[in-house]
């Protein structure tokens, strides 16, 4: 194992998959038809207090879908504009597929301090709204994503588990507004 996933590994649990299609619908359709995962939570045009791509200011639009497949979080991240991101750098490269793997993190300055120890490029990040915070670290050869987030939006992650646990296949794909 790398230096850089052996420093990373010990910083949190992985809670989520996150895929990167080149088109989300079908993506959309795979994983509930296919894979019978769903309902998907549907979050459109997510507003950042900022996102950084390589050090630099971006103004990132993008939506993503999130559900679950038992205790695993699935993510697929669809961007709508030509900022520069990991997401816009991966399709440009021609890859799809699964993106990056996100560990639950409970200090951003520790997650931070392991990655700059470790020399684990930081990519992209991203301040949500209400203190939430995400960076994604190049591992050699795979990104991760360090995300921490206020304890109280743990909430909206048991309400998608419920409705997945109870899903029967009907409404899919819910907008949340």
């Amino acid at each position: 194992m790398s230096t850089v996933k052996q420093a990373l590994s010990g910083l949190g649990t992985i809670m989520q998959l996150a895929w990167v299609p080149k088109d989300f619908d079908a993506a959309v359709r795979y994983w509930t038809e296919t894979m019978g995962v769903g309902p998907f939570f549907h979050l459109k045009h997510i507003q950042t207090e900022a996102t950084h791509y390589r050090g630099q200011p971006v103004d990132l639009d993008f939506s993503v879908a999130i559900a679950y497949w038992g205790d695993m979080q699935i993510e697929l991240i669809q961007q709508h504009n030509d900022a520069p991101s990991i997401y816009k750098t991966w399709l440009d490269a021609g890859r799809e597929g699964m993106h990056h793997v996100c560990l639950m993190v409970d200090s951003m300055a520790q997650a931070r301090a392991t990655c700059r120890e470790a020399g684990a490029e930081v990519m992209q990040e991203v301040w949500l709204p209400g203190g939430g915070e995400a960076i994604y670290v190049d591992a050699g050869g795979g990104l991760i994503e360090l995300i921490d987030i206020p304890k109280e939006s743990y909430a909206f992650f048991d309400i998608m588990k419920s409705a997945a646990a109870q899903w029967d296949g009907t409404n899919p794909l819910r907008v949340v507004d």
